[in-house]
């Protein structure tokens, strides 16, 4: 028997609902170790394969969706005509409603998301699609290691001409702000607690707010050419925007906010969006090279 491993195969991009937080962006790598007979290549499995084949199942079975734990008891998932409608209780009785095109959602047999019921859901999908000389297959998930501050962001972008369109996917991003040339570890910390677990959202797409037992709400709805998205979500949780919240607006953004409360002062932003990669937002009075 033979082992082979990929390290970093990719980057899973998605949210998922939290029993205590609610809605939650969330961004974990993923490694994979297989082990088997050699083939007629002398091979397990052609890496050009795992890259290909491998990654592509991944990336439309689980990236850029809400996940869902179907076992939890407070979660109910509807599925008809093509839609999935998620009911959601947590956090001491707080609301969750979702509703989107089916392939949006992937429902996850466990009572939460966690990277092991996750990895063994990834396991379980890929294992009958490996070539029969692949006896075992190991799914490792896990968080980038990120030694600073960083936040976990929910949102959709309802002009993206791909998967970015569903309204709840997210990230767990890192964030590195400059002031004056000079980095400024607490302006990083301040600003990831501000946006501790927040959905962002386009005002325009705010369809209305209501209260539910003294919590406000905010209802949010778009269409896409793949279906239309609606989210309901406490208010709490909700930071309203003027632009759709690419991260290139997002990093802009910031860098703006700390300019008007700072104006002194010139900065540099780099918002991440998920793993290694993101945009730079720059504000206030720079010297001409």
């Amino acid at each position: 028997m033979a082992k082979l491993f990929v390290n970093r195969l990719t980057v899973i991009d998605f949210c998922y609902l939290h029993p205590e937080r609610g809605l939650l962006g969330e961004s974990w790598l993923l490694d994979l170790e297989m082990e088997g007979t050699l083939d007629a290549q002398g091979m397990v499995l052609d890496f050009g394969l795992i890259k290909k084949q491998v990654k592509t199942l991944i990336d439309e079975e689980f990236d850029h969706k809400l996940l869902v734990p179907s076992y939890h008891p407070h979660c109910d998932l509807d599925e008809a005509e093509g839609y999935a409608s998620v009911r959601f209780t947590y956090g001491g009785g707080r609301h969750f409603f979702h509703r989107s095109p089916i392939n949006a959602v992937t429902s996850i047999p466990a009572t939460d998301i966690t990277t092991a019921t996750l990895a063994r859901a990834i396991h379980d999908r890929l294992q009958p699609t490996l070539p029969d000389n692949v006896r075992t297959l190991t799914v490792r998930l896990y968080t980038e290691s990120i030694p600073g501050a960083f936040y976990h962001y929910s949102h959709g972008l309802k002009h993206h001409e791909g998967n970015c369109r569903r309204i709840a996917h997210g990230h767990r991003s890192r964030i590195e702000i400059f002031r004056d040339g000079v980095r400024d570890e607490s302006l990083e910390w301040a600003w990831a607690e501000r946006w501790h677990d927040i959905y962002i959202a386009n005002r325009a797409d705010l369809l209305g707010e209501r209260e539910i037992r003294g919590l406000s709400y905010c209802r949010f709805g778009y269409r896409t050419p793949e279906g239309n998205f609606e989210l309901e979500l406490p208010k709490a949780s909700c930071l309203l925007i003027d632009s759709d919240s690419t991260v290139e607006n997002l990093a802009r953004l910031i860098a703006d906010q700390l300019y008007q409360e700072q104006p002194e002062s010139r900065f540099v932003v780099l918002a991440y969006e998920g793993v290694d990669k993101g945009a730079i937002g720059k504000a206030g009075v720079f010297p001409r090279n």
